[in-house]
């Protein structure tokens, strides 16, 4: 089941790389209808161009994903009634691939409009997020949990997560407005996209800060979320810089694309930040391991 779990997520990691690399390379109509790739054929035909396996590939890759998905819920039934946690996030999963197959159609029938694109996107990392949080209850005793971390703290790390996904938010309406519509004929959302740029860089810089207290104080406190914590802030650095780079160099396609993938990683890793929070129940807590209010 770890095994399974992992190829789970280094798959929903590795299909955002390829729909980035199917946008990035204008091959978004490279099949032009689904779930056939020609109205008569369901694979590229001779007639079409690269740009067709490109696209075909990544429809590919769903049919992997699903597989991938379909054996970690056959493995986890057997043991459903005892964890039920697993249960439920093996089956969100299965559901949600099916469900981003379909917004993946529609993404196609409606000539890539670019606030479909942005909800296939949104909807690939919820399922990366789904994935990481399965492999972090792997580990984790079942049944009721109670908070391992001050209150204000916890607060501060859900504020945080609140700041993350709005600069998700932010990125992808920069990315709608830009140069990289996946396919020539591809309309933009029509905002401005230089604007964007720097209001996506705000809630960006406020992320970076509030996991540097995050951080500090999971140190000074020496509390369950340091490593995750710290995970974090390297992930934003790294960002942070792709960040910076393509924005001075006139968005270069594999920047663009790996700022995608590192976007997905930051959301994994705060839902793995937030996990740590809490902690199973314990009868008896020594007064030495109680957490300060």
């Amino acid at each position: 089941m770890r095994v399974f779990a992992w190829l789970s997520f280094l798959a929903q990691t590795t299909i955002i790389a390829t729909g980035g690399a199917v946008r990035l390379t204008g091959s978004g109509l490279g099949c032009p209808t689904w779930p056939t790739c020609t109205p008569e054929s369901l694979v590229p035909t001779e007639e079409l161009t690269y740009h067709s396996l490109i696209e075909f590939g990544n429809r590919m890759m769903t049919g992997v994903v699903g597989i991938i998905a379909l054996i970690v819920f056959v493995l986890v039934w057997r043991i459903r009634r005892e964890r039920r946690d697993l249960f439920v996030l093996a089956f969100i999963v299965g559901a949600g691939i099916v469900a981003q197959a379909i917004v993946g159609g529609i993404t196609v029938w409606t000539g890539l409009n670019p606030f479909i694109v942005g909800f296939h996107y949104v909807s690939s990392i919820v399922l990366v997020c789904v994935t990481a949080a399965f492999l972090a209850r792997l580990d984790a005793v079942p049944g009721p949990r109670e908070l391992a971390v001050p209150g204000w703290y916890a607060g501060l790390a859900h504020a945080t997560t609140a700041v993350l996904a709005l600069t998700i938010a932010f990125g992808i309406l920069t990315t709608g407005a830009g140069p990289h519509s996946g396919d020539a004929a591809a309309g933009r959302n029509g905002f401005d996209a230089e604007l964007l740029e720097h209001v996506h860089a705000w809630p960006g810089y406020a992320l970076f800060a509030l996991t540097v207290v995050l951080a500090v104080a999971a140190w000074r406190l020496k509390l369950p979320t340091l490593g995750w914590a710290a995970t974090l802030l390297g992930v934003e650095l790294v960002q942070i810089a792709v960040g910076l780079i393509q924005a001075r160099n006139g968005l270069p396609p594999i920047l663009v694309g790996i700022h995608m993938v590192l976007a997905a990683l930051a959301a994994a890793t705060m839902t793995l930040v937030v996990l740590r929070l809490k902690r199973p129940v314990t009868a008896d807590v020594p007064a030495e391991a109680s957490v300060p209010a």
